[in-house]
């Protein structure tokens, strides 16, 4: 596990640090509260901070209270406190404050290992509900929610010069493939499509029914083009079984590039209008923003 360690003396930052090593995790150790923060938002495989309360510029309070505001309720973090203070009066003041646990230093081994295992037990419930929250059960594509909070993240990182594009997909005449095969047989289209998503490698969603979204970074429309056609054309391909034979399947796309002062809504609400456009254009095609309809490739 890595674990961020708060601590201005540097003879106990020293000796806790060796603990946690000896126990087998991976130590980023710090005197400054203040440069915890900024520290623990780039390394996202920070699992545990343990501060000390007696830490500057930011008392080792407002640090819990930080720290707890940056996880939010979508990334695992454990905040433990620690003190030479025993004054029981103060724990529940810094639990409050954001921390899960306290501990008096300096930590004895035995307990501090132990409480670590704790985290560890909690880290990991925490992270199968997040990523069951964040899944569709159906395809195993991130949910509607997932892929929301997933994209939001990727638009913040975005500079003002980076390619990104968006790519909205619906499953052609879906309602009669219902009507003619079932439920059962709707749902194994849904995943035979969700299926030739994840062979792209970009970060795909359900965001409805029978409704997808794709968010391609680092793609431009030209590159993200030639994406989708493979997309198109990995669909039309699919003959997946149902009650009266092989059910035969296509889609409509929408595709559009991120302008500056996108927000996620616009940039989707751009991508759905140009899936409405290849829906009434004659569906299984690819059409662009723009109302260009993109040149199929053999």
């Amino acid at each position: 596990m890595r674990v961020v360690l708060v601590e201005p003396g540097s003879i106990l930052r020293k000796t806790v640090t060796r603990l946690l090593e000896d126990g087998g995790h991976r130590v980023d150790g710090f005197s400054d509260s203040e440069r915890v923060l900024a520290h623990v938002a780039a390394h996202e495989d920070v699992a545990c901070v343990i501060t000390s309360l007696e830490v500057a510029p930011l008392c080792g309070l407002e640090l819990c209270w930080s720290l707890r505001s940056l996880a939010g309720t979508t990334r695992p973090l454990a905040v433990i406190a620690m003190s030479a203070d025993r004054a029981g009066r103060r724990l529940g003041e810094v639990l409050d404050s954001g921390a899960d646990d306290f501990i008096v230093k300096p930590p004895e081994a035995i307990a501090l290992h132990a409480r670590l295992r704790v985290v560890e037990r909690a880290l990991t419930l925490q992270r199968r509900l997040i990523h069951e929250a964040d899944t569709d059960s159906l395809t195993q594509l991130l949910s509607r929610g997932g892929f929301t909070r997933r994209a939001r993240a990727c638009l913040a990182t975005l500079g003002l010069h980076d390619p990104l594009t968006a790519l909205m997909i619906d499953i052609d005449r879906f309602k009669a493939i219902n009507d003619r095969h079932g439920h059962d047989g709707g749902d194994r289209v849904i995943r035979a499509v969700a299926d030739v998503l994840k062979e792209t490698g970009a970060l795909s969603g359900r965001i409805g029914g029978e409704e997808f979204a794709v968010l391609m970074p680092s793609h431009g429309l030209g590159s993200a083009g030639v994406v989708a056609e493979r997309i198109r054309k990995g669909c039309a391909r699919l003959r997946v079984p149902g009650r009266h034979g092989p059910i035969p399947v296509t889609c409509s796309l929408g595709l559009t590039a991120w302008v500056a002062g996108d927000t996620l809504e616009t940039l989707l609400a751009r991508a759905d209008g140009a899936l409405y456009a290849a829906k009434a254009g004659g569906r299984d095609q690819v059409v662009s923003a723009a109302g260009r309809q993109l040149e199929r490739v053999s």
